[in-house]
């Protein structure tokens, strides 16, 4: 009976303990999950979409209209984008719709620049807006 309780004790441990939750979005091939599971960030912080991503965001844009704003994420850099060296998986965009104004102070500084880069300090700043819908695009064949 001792032996059962310990080797119990010990499953818990590890399952508690020794297991990490994969990230939702391994691959830029699967983006699309971020859509399909919409509803599990709906009204929570960008911060919770974010940590499902293991592909690195490399270039970012900002969209302020009237009566909605919303992020573009893309998986590649500007000189790949612009060279055509990228798969159909890499040239995806990711639109993350808030329901608060992005403020982005650094906008005309990184138009002139021609920099999309994402930033520590621009997540940061932004990691706490709501998300209000998420789209993905493929490019068309």
């Amino acid at each position: 009976m001792k032996n059962v309780l310990h080797i119990l004790v010990s499953l818990v441990f590890l399952i508690n303990y020794g297991c990490k939750a994969q990230q939702l979005v391994q691959t830029t091939a699967d983006v699309q999950k971020l859509k399909t599971n919409e509803q599990q960030f709906i009204n929570k912080p960008l911060k919770y979409l974010l940590k499902e991503l293991k592909p690195e965001i490399k270039t970012a844009w900002v969209t302020n209209e009237e009566g909605y704003s919303y992020f573009s994420f893309r998986f590649i850099t500007l000189e790949k984008q612009r060279k055509g060296l990228e798969s159909r998986e890499d040239k995806v965009s990711l639109h993350v719709y808030v329901k608060e104004q992005i403020v982005d102070l650094d906008f005309e500084k990184r138009l002139k620049e021609k920099d999309n880069t994402l930033t520590n300090e621009f997540i940061q700043k932004h990691k706490n807006l709501i998300v209000q819908r998420i789209k993905v695009y493929y490019p068309k064949e």
